[in-house]
């Protein structure tokens, strides 16, 4: 499974591992079990370091407007999305201006970057 990832209730954080060809369906189905989870609230680390893409316009702006949706009806934590390539950083700039959702948000270089700038927003 190209999405794996680990709710961790004690500590109010989500960690999203993507491997190879993530589709939009894939990641419908991650947030779909977050929500069920009620952990939309909670930090988020997204590890897309070993993610690939084709994800259409359409498809962007279709996940765009769930997060609105989302975000209409119950708060979101803070994210923070891990990318290595051009591509992938490309991919989630997009993701982030289409999404507007109302929460922190950074890109980072490194998983250790990316859980220090969450602890950072727990404080």
């Amino acid at each position: 499974m190209p999405l794996k990832w680990t709710i961790d209730h004690a500590q109010r954080m989500v960690r999203i591992a993507a491997q190879g060809e993530v589709t939009l369906k894939q990641v419908e189905e991650y947030l779909d079990a977050i929500v069920v989870a009620d952990a939309m609230s909670y930090g988020k680390l997204f590890d897309c370091t070993q993610m690939v893409t084709h994800a259409t316009d359409d498809e962007m702006m279709e996940l765009g407007a769930r997060m609105r949706a989302y975000d209409g009806v119950m708060k979101s934590g803070p994210l923070c999305l891990v990318v290595a390539t051009p591509e992938m950083l490309n991919y989630t700039r997009r993701y982030i201006n289409l999404a507007q959702v109302d929460r922190p948000t950074q890109i980072c270089k490194t998983v250790a970057e990316a859980e220090a700038w969450l602890a950072k927003q727990k404080a």
